[in-house]
């Protein structure tokens, strides 16, 4: 959208008539664009009945998704997957604790996580603005392209993840599909859903749930029938205190991972809808799949701990990771009905996927003014070609190094509600303090150098409590044993980012006024 020095009644006006004029321009933009490339491609979207909006705001007679079952639908599906049950495996495999207390790891980081994708999904209905366009009023105009990047970089590195770990799955059944295939399969099916936009991701993440709670309840059922399950017992000590934070921190990263797309998923709720219901709405939907699949991948993971001869399930997590381990649970009771519920599990990643690549072309919209001129479904088309781009070679070659970076960029999310927060809640404290209209317009917008330079203080909190293979922070080696340490880098990225922006805001705002 051009900049305008609107007053605040012309530019309301303007925010309330249709996303596109009949000519094909953009509401506030000059009619000079009506015969424009981009006009001719949102007219095709327009006959296709593809979503044509992109980070434009949605005016409010527009608003008519009053379905909270849609909001904690989205969020059911796109968590009840594979991808899930595999951060609950790692509790053993990766940090050696026991049943109980990985338990209890992922209830209590799981709470920690989602709260502030709960508390940013009830911004949606009240002004109609995708997340990373509300973020402009904390970072500013220009300081929210940083975390756009961020953003882009997570959404398009674990749709990367995620189509590798489906395409292993259906390899595990059928070792005459390769690896590139079952990333293409994924891809293109995550594709189809997220090019009609947000209706269509909406009626896909509805019912998706359904099929894999069923396949999951088969997993547990047959599990529990096999009385193979191990009750291991709680570590002691710094050891246990480390792996504990360092698991913890694994868990607090996929479940808050969904904070920078909240809005992005009830834009289109009315703004009557009461914040409280969305809230929980997303609560519901976000906890009860998280606690579940991490919860039963914990249980099945304590198998590998038997001591009967041959283990088939270390034997099969050995071989294939999760869906070795999966197959060692399905495939002895119940053969080719096994390897079905296997491939449905691999389709699963396509309900995590859609909210990457749907936010991913909303988040290039926020990268400038050109970008804003390529239409949603372009850039949905573009991600889509760029993740398989990296998928197919990391399937084989560098996928350990893809998922390190993955986690190493998970800590971005902590500085980013670090600040969210402290303006929100030190600053800013009510709704009524937004003035949404402003959006797109950066001389109304806050500067952004408190929050880019409480961002810089963040990622110097987090470097110091980090612990990762290949790097352990100072404050990290003090909080479990050497030499791995215990991981507080998200904790202590919130704290320094949300103790150095409710400073320099102070300053920033007395000076610039804004």
């Amino acid at each position: 959208m051009g900049y305008h020095e609107y007053d605040n009644d012309v530019e309301k006006e303007a925010s309330s008539q249709p996303y596109v004029t009949e000519d094909g321009a953009v509401p506030g933009e000059s009619f000079e664009y009506g015969d424009s490339t981009y006009a001719k491609l949102q007219r095709l979207a327009g006959k296709l009945n593809i979503e044509q909006r992109g980070i434009e705001r949605v005016p409010e007679n527009e608003r008519t998704d009053t379905s909270l079952l849609n909001v904690g639908t989205m969020w059911l599906s796109a968590n009840m997957v594979v991808s899930s049950f595999a951060i609950g495996l790692l509790g053993k495999s990766i940090f050696y604790l026991g049943f109980g207390d990985a338990i209890i790891v992922v209830i209590f980081f799981n709470l920690i996580g989602i709260l502030p994708v709960c508390y940013f999904s009830t911004f949606g209905p009240r002004f109609g603005l995708r997340q990373m366009v509300l973020s402009r009023f904390w970072f500013g105009w220009h300081g929210v392209k940083i975390i756009a990047v961020f953003n882009v970089l997570a959404c398009v590195g674990w749709s990367s993840v995620n189509s590798i770990v489906g395409a292993q799955l259906i390899h595990a059944v059928n070792n005459d599909v390769p690896g590139y295939a079952g990333i293409i399969i994924i891809a293109i099916c995550t594709f189809m859903v997220t090019l009609f936009g947000y209706k269509v991701v909406h009626a896909y993440e509805f019912w998706s749930w359904i099929p894999t709670f069923i396949i999951f309840m088969i997993i547990l059922g047959v599990f529990a029938h096999s009385g193979d399950f191990v009750n291991i017992p709680m570590g002691v000590g710094t050891s246990e205190m480390g792996s504990v934070l360092s698991f913890g921190s694994v868990i607090y990263g996929f479940a808050t991972g969904w904070t920078s797309y909240a809005a992005d998923y009830t834009v289109y709720q009315p703004r009557t809808q009461g914040r409280t219901k969305v809230f929980f709405a997303v609560f519901i939907g976000l906890l009860v799949p998280l606690l579940f699949t991490e919860m039963l991948g914990v249980a099945i993971m304590s198998a590998t701990s038997l001591n009967n001869g041959v283990n088939r399930y270390q034997d099969g997590y050995d071989a294939s990771g999760t869906g070795g381990l999966l197959a060692a649970v399905l495939f002895p009771p119940l053969g080719t009905f096994g390897k079905f519920c296997l491939v449905m599990l691999a389709l699963s990643i396509i309900a995590n996927n859609c909210p990457n690549i749907y936010s991913v072309a909303l988040t290039m919209q926020v990268l400038g003014r050109w970008t804003q001129r390529i239409p949603r479904f372009i850039w949905t088309a573009v991600a889509t070609a760029v993740y398989i781009a990296i998928a197919i070679p990391g399937y084989t070659h560098f996928e350990a190094v893809l998922e390190n970076f993955m986690n190493f960029i998970g800590y971005w999310l902590a500085i980013y509600e670090g600040i969210a927060f402290a303006d929100h809640f030190i600053y800013k404290r009510r709704m009524d303090s937004y003035i949404a209209e402003h959006y797109d317009q950066p001389s109304k917008l806050p500067p952004g150098i408190a929050a880019v330079a409480a961002f810089c203080f963040g990622i110097a909190g987090m470097v110091t409590g980090m612990s990762q293979v290949w790097y352990v922070g100072p404050i990290a080696l003090h909080a479990g044993e050497a030499p791995f340490g215990g991981d507080v880098g998200f904790e202590l990225g919130f704290a320094f980012s949300f103790t150095s922006y409710a400073v320099l805001r102070y300053f920033e705002k007395k000076h610039f006024g804004r």
